[in-house]
C-alpha cells in the first residue's frame, strides 16, 4: 500500500520503504521556496574562464578577475610595443634611404657599374662585396664598418668602408657622404676603390668636380682660380 500525505505543491516528497509490501512517503520543507543551487569552484586568477557572470562573483572573485584582465592587457600592450620597436629598427637599418644597408647597396652598385672598377676587379656579375673579415668562417653576415659625425655647420658626415673581391683582384671601398641640410639626403663627397699595387680609383669625387667647375683666368701662361 502507498501512503501519501497531502501537502502543498512546493513541498518535496521523499519516499522510503516501510516494509517489503508497504511504501511510505513524507514531505519535507528543505526545498520550499527555491530551487537547488549547483555548487561551483571558487574563481581565481588561474582558473577564471569568464563563464560566470560578473554579478554572481564574490568580492574576492571580482578582484581575481580584474587582476587577470589587467595582466592579459599588459601582455597585449607589451606585444604591440615590441612589434613597433622591431618594425622601427628594421626600417631605419634596412629600408630607409639613409640606412647603412641602403648606402652599402648603393655603393656596391656604383662599384659594379664602373668600367675602371671592372678593369681592376673583373666582370660586374663576378664582383662581390662584404663587410669586415671575421674569424668565424661559418658566419654569413659580416659587419660593415661605418660611423657618423657632425661638422661645425651641423651637417652629418657618414664614413664607411667595405671589402670587394673579383676574379682579377680584391680591394677596399671607402665611402664619404654628407647629408644635405635641405633635402636630408646623403650625397657623395667621394667614393674610392683601393686595389693593392694600383693607384686609388676615384668613382666619385665631389671636390674634383667643384674645382673643375670653378671659373678662372689665364695670366702669364698660368691658370688662376
Amino acid at each position: 500500500m502507498l501512503l501519501l500525505k497531502p501537502s502543498h505543491a512546493a513541498w518535496a516528497y521523499q519516499v522510503r520503504l516501510c516494509s517489503p509490501t508497504l511504501v511510505c512517503a513524507y514531505a519535507t520543507q528543505s526545498g520550499l521556496g527555491r530551487a537547488p543551487i549547483a555548487s561551483r569552484k571558487q574563481i581565481t586568477v588561474a582558473n577564471d574562464d569568464g563563464r560566470v557572470n560578473w554579478k554572481d562573483l564574490s568580492t574576492r572573485e571580482k578582484a581575481a578577475r580584474t587582476t587577470q584582465k589587467t595582466f592579459h592587457l599588459g601582455i597585449i600592450l607589451t606585444g604591440f610595443i615590441m612589434t613597433g620597436g622591431v618594425a622601427y629598427l628594421l626600417y631605419t637599418d634596412v629600408f630607409a634611404t639613409d640606412s647603412r644597408t641602403s648606402i652599402f647597396n648603393r655603393a656596391v652598385d656604383e662599384v659594379r657599374a664602373s668600367r675602371r672598377a671592372q678593369e681592376a676587379l673583373g666582370p660586374a656579375n663576378k664582383i662581390r662585396a662584404f663587410g669586415e673579415p671575421t674569424w668565424n668562417k661559418w658566419a654569413r653576415s659580416r659587419p660593415i664598418a661605418s660611423s657618423v659625425r657632425k661638422d661645425g655647420n651641423g651637417r652629418e658626415h657618414l664614413l664607411m668602408h667595405f671589402n670587394v673581391d673579383g676574379p682579377l683582384n680584391s680591394g677596399v671601398v671607402n665611402v664619404h657622404m654628407i647629408k644635405n641640410l635641405e633635402t636630408s639626403e646623403y650625397e657623395y663627397k667621394y667614393l674610392t676603390l683601393d686595389v693593392k699595387g694600383q693607384a686609388t680609383i676615384y668613382l666619385k669625387n665631389t671636390d674634383a668636380v667643384k674645382k673643375a667647375k670653378t671659373p678662372g683666368f689665364r695670366l702669364f701662361g698660368a691658370q688662376w682660380r
